[in-house]
């Protein structure tokens, strides 16, 4: 299966570099955690500041940066991914200065939930879910392992997945 054009799903950009959050942007990005769906008046009231003044700071934690995005949180089996696996992928030595294509090739296949970019043994950690244990052997043997630019891949099955807090 050839892999989807570009620009089907960007990667995620980098986080920024030099953020401080006080309490009340703690409290603000915790509530949104939480439900970004949150009106602004009430997280305005379960912060303890003014209307105003909330979507202010808001608008403030966006273009810093700090807030990305707003995203609903999808079961993966209610889109056919019964099957989810993280895959460790060791590139080639000469395949590492092309690291943010990579992010990029990766990021397009259907398969892929999430891209992390790691230090250590591998290069990526991949979270990807499929429909079955079938559907993961194609795809590691004839979309990773099949790339000349992938010098190996480790496949560990997800039993289950909890979000941490953060904030």
């Amino acid at each position: 299966m050839p892999l989807p054009p570009a620009g089907s799903r960007p990667a995620q950009p980098l986080p920024p570099q030099d953020v401080r959050l006080d309490e009340t942007d703690r409290a603000i990005v915790a509530a949104l955690l939480a439900d970004a769906r949150v009106s602004n008046k009430d997280l305005a009231e379960q912060v303890g500041i003014a209307q105003s003044t909330c979507l202010a700071r808001v608008r403030a934690l966006r273009t810093r940066g700090v807030v990305r995005g707003y995203h609903a949180d999808i079961d993966p089996r209610a889109l056919g991914h019964d099957l989810q696996a993280m895959i460790a992928i060791r590139l080639q030595p000469d395949a590492r200065h092309a690291i943010g294509e990579y992010t990029s090739r990766l990021s397009r296949y259907p398969e892929v939930l999430a891209v992390f970019f790691v230090a250590g043994a591998n290069d990526f950690l991949v979270h990807v879910g499929t429909a079955s244990t079938d559907e993961l052997r194609r795809f590691v043997g004839e979309q990773l392992n099949r790339d000349p630019a992938v010098a190996g891949t480790e496949t560990n099955l997800i039993f289950e997945h909890t979000r941490g807090q953060v904030a």
